[in-house]
């Protein structure tokens, strides 16, 4: 009779890791598809608030919208200074973004986690997303923290 011999240590390893990719690739491969939820506080008949929601959404944000009748009453609330203001508010993960930030410089705010408030496009700069005339350069700041607000990125 011949004997059957288990398989080596290093089969062992190779078949367990294998296994456990398997069953923990799919969990990453879902967070990586999971849109980040991000709500925004806008005048109803703003268009270029919604295109900047549209810009965020084709980004890969889920935007819940709320149309208010007092967008100030937001921006006080969440501590945005008068002059960093813009025409909508929103919130992501614990930050305040104001005004027409790029979804790009929110996903870096994202993954640096920078202790601060939030970033503000402030006014309703010309070449920004929503906005959407090229030509005019402008600053995305970062506000509310220890280092005073700062220039986050130029665009």
């Amino acid at each position: 009779m011949k004997e059957i011999s288990s398989p080596s240590p290093t089969r062992r390893r190779l078949t367990l890791g294998l296994g456990l990719a398997a069953a923990v690739m799919p969990l990453a491969s879902a967070r990586a598809t999971q849109a980040t939820a991000i709500e925004v506080w806008k005048d109803a008949n703003c268009g270029c608030c919604e295109g900047w929601v549209e810009h965020l959404r084709a980004a890969g944000f889920q935007a819940t919208v709320h149309d208010v009748g007092d967008v100030a009453a937001i921006k006080s609330a969440r501590g945005v200074p008068a002059a960093l203001q813009s025409c909508h508010t929103a919130l992501v993960d614990g930050y305040v973004i104001e005004g027409h930030v790029p979804a790009a410089d929110v996903r870096r705010l994202l993954a640096e986690r920078p202790r601060a408030v939030g970033l503000a496009a402030p006014g309703m700069p010309p070449a920004s997303p929503g906005m959407d005339i090229p030509g005019t350069p402008y600053q995305v700041i970062v506000f509310g923290g220890s280092g005073g607000n700062r220039v986050w990125a130029r665009h």
